[in-house]
């Protein structure tokens, strides 16, 4: 009966609605996470470090099909998620990621790179497992729909909801989403609180009177206002994983339906790397032509073993013979 009584006090003791009468509206995310055969062990331990990062995803075994994507909708369903982030490897080389909305859609394609995993980059910030991130947005995500409509996807993603399942109520990290060069760059960050001098919160409460203030080296003071005792400086230091991701197409459909954006300055890796081959092996024919044509002017002025050069009428071996 205690128990009985304990967990109706839990459901009783939630409000369900607000002052207003509106009904609270929960958000619920879940995140199914998995790749593709033939993954390569950074891409294994960079899924890892996004499954630790992210308390509310589902790590689930390697897909076999890279054609019928749209069973992943099926699995989403199976493991109660409404979010899909699958990896898919090609030739052990390339690595694009499929950010996909279950069931109904929209879904996004990016090609990865430049990714670094926690273990291998060496950082010496770090963070609570399971606590909740803080999401950091370029302001160039509100200048186009698409771009607008991968922040909504990413949100939903990334954003670990209030008391999601294995989640910690601490907010220690925050991840930045920048924008360059039409890609979109990754970093996750430790927010550190260290205390500081009583020289420098005066030399601070003096120009600032109290406000935060950013320094050049990405920490920022906060001091406070009555000239307390609790004067804190807080610090960005990065963790990993850091990647870059590249959009290639909006899709209307979860992993289908008819395309609704598309990166026309997407360059394929495997174009990039035949066109290294073509400027290879144009180097080799160009340097074969000037072998030839090398051997064939030897051979025009007698020069070569075996062939004697044609001697002129007016030559002086042939007039003073």
């Amino acid at each position: 009966m205690a128990a009985v009584y304990k967990t109706l006090s839990k459901t009783s003791s939630k409000p369900s609605t607000t002052t207003n009468g509106t009904p609270v509206k929960k958000n619920k995310q879940r995140v199914l996470i998995l790749s593709s055969r033939g993954v390569t062990y950074r891409q294994r331990h960079l899924l890892n470090d996004l499954y630790a990062l992210l308390p509310h995803s589902r790590k689930d075994a390697k897909l076999d099909t890279k054609t019928k994507l749209y069973q992943l909708n099926e699995l989403a369903d199976l493991y109660n998620c409404n979010n899909v982030l699958f990896f898919e490897a090609r030739k052990g080389k390339d690595l694009y990621i499929w950010m996909s909305k279950a069931p109904n859609g929209p879904t996004v394609k990016c090609h990865m790179q430049n990714l670094h995993t926690t273990s291998e980059l060496h950082f010496p910030g770090n963070c609570l497992r399971g606590s909740r991130p803080i999401l950091s947005f370029d302001a160039t995500f509100t200048s186009s729909p698409h771009l607008t409509l991968i922040k909504e996807l990413l949100t939903h993603i990334f954003g670990v909801p209030k008391g999601a399942r294995k989640s910690k109520p601490f907010v220690d990290h925050v991840m930045g989403f920048t924008i360059a060069d039409g890609k979109i760059w990754i970093r996750v960050f430790e927010i550190r609180e260290s205390a500081i001098s009583s020289s420098e919160a005066r030399a601070a409460q003096t120009t600032t009177n109290g406000t935060d203030t950013i320094k050049e080296n990405n920490e920022q003071s906060v001091v406070a206002a009555g000239g307390g005792k609790n004067n804190t400086k807080l610090s960005l230091i990065e963790i990993g994983p850091r990647f870059i991701l590249t959009p290639i197409v909006i899709l209307e459909s979860s992993f289908g339906g008819p395309v609704i954006y598309e990166n026309k300055e997407f360059v394929s890796p495997n174009q990039v790397r035949s066109q290294v081959r073509r400027q290879k092996a144009g180097r080799y024919n160009s340097r074969s032509e000037a072998v030839v044509e090398r051997k064939a002017k030897k051979g025009d002025l007698g020069l070569r073993t075996g062939r004697e050069r044609e001697r002129g009428e007016l030559e002086d071996g042939v007039v003073f013979a």
